[in-house]
This record gives C-alpha cells, sequence and structure tokens, in this order.
C-alpha cells in the first residue's frame, strides 16, 4: 500500500492501519474457509454427512465410544445413552443422547462435535443427527436425542484409516440466545399478559 502524498512516519502509520485492517479481514474469512476445509476434508475430526446409508456393508467391525460434555456455564445434563456400540462398516446405526434442563426457564443450546482419531474424521458419516439444530429444552425437560450414521468402508482402503478400529464420537454442547419464538414468550411482558389473561 503506497501513500505518494504522505512522509516519514505519517506514511508508515497509515500503511500499518493498513496492515491491521487486511488482517482482521482475512482472520473472519478463515473461520467459514476452515469449517469449510474440515467438512471436506475430515480434519481434525470432522465428519461427513449423507443423506442416505451405504451401499456396502463389510463384515468388518469397529467400536464407535460415544462422549458428551458440557460448555463451562451450560446449565443442561448431557450424557451418552449408551457408551458404546459395535457396528460393521458400512452399516447404517442409531444411537441417542440425553439431555435434561433442570432450570426454571427454557435454554437453548447447539452441539460442536468431533471424531478421534482424526484419520477416522472423512469416514464417520452422519445421515440425520441433533447437531444439525439448535435445541430447545423447557423448564425440567428431558430429552432423548438420535444420530444415525455409518462408517464409510473406504476407510479400509485408507494407509491411517485401515489400522482404525475403535472410533470416539464427542458432542459439547453449548448455550445459544433463544430463538425469537421462544424468547418472546419469556419477556415480562408476555408474564404480565399471561397473568392478566
Amino acid at each position: 500500500m503506497i501513500f505518494p502524498n504522505l512522509q516519514g512516519p505519517k506514511r508508515t502509520a497509515f500503511q500499518l492501519v493498513g496492515v491491521v485492517v487486511t488482517m482482521a479481514s482475512l482472520s473472519f474469512a478463515a473461520v467459514p474457509f476452515y469449517d469449510w476445509f474440515c467438512r471436506v476434508t475430515g480434519f481434525g475430526g470432522t465428519t461427513s454427512v449423507a443423506d442416505r446409508g451405504s451401499d456396502v456393508i463389510l463384515d468388518q467391525t469397529v467400536k464407535v465410544r460415544f462422549d458428551a460434555s458440557l460448555e463451562q456455564g451450560m446449565p443442561w445434563s448431557f450424557k451418552p445413552v449408551q457408551r458404546s456400540m459395535e457396528v460393521r462398516i458400512g452399516e447404517t446405526a442409531l444411537a441417542f443422547y440425553e439431555a435434561h434442563n433442570p432450570t426454571d426457564h427454557p435454554v437453548a443450546g447447539t452441539a460442536s462435535f468431533n471424531v478421534y482419531p482424526y484419520a477416522a474424521g472423512g469416514y464417520f458419516t452422519k445421515i440425520e443427527c441433533f447437531c444439525f439444530t439448535e435445541q430447545v429444552l423447557q423448564p425440567g425437560e428431558t430429552v432423548q436425542m438420535p444420530v444415525s450414521f455409518y462408517v464409510d468402508p473406504a476407510m479400509v482402503d485408507d494407509p491411517e484409516g485401515q489400522f482404525v478400529h475403535e472410533i470416539v464420537l464427542s458432542y459439547t454442547f453449548h448455550e445459544t440466545p433463544l430463538p425469537e419464538e421462544q424468547a418472546a414468550l419469556t419477556t415480562p411482558a408476555a408474564d404480565n399478559e399471561a397473568a392478566v389473561n
């Protein structure tokens, strides 16, 4: 970036401001780019998504373990219904996680996830998952949330994936703002209107 009419310190200051603005812009672009890269490559344990199951089912099996955690401050309890299952590679499986809202108000949450080892990330394919959408639990509500998945048979031909015999699927729930229609129900104005009626 060149400023022909500026001399010495002023020119340097404008160049530094230009660098800061450029770096800030790139940092905002990096987040969606990294997310896209992880989803395409399975890098960092990011899973794949499909609209239907695999056409090929192998006799070879893999153990899938399920893990659950909460972001600090998230008031729910959250756990897998089953700790593990043995599945045939390519077979569509169904697992459940359980969440409970012990508070006296609705709480919304979204789940982030990953798969370990990372070599299995691109081959662990979800068909349906509670993590695809925001979840809202009412006061005292407990729900069981499904995840339908399969392990892509192509994993057995991968130089690293062929040695994977156990996969860990981890979810972390984060509290998120309530959807507008839910938030409107919890405002003082809505409470007062309900009291009048």
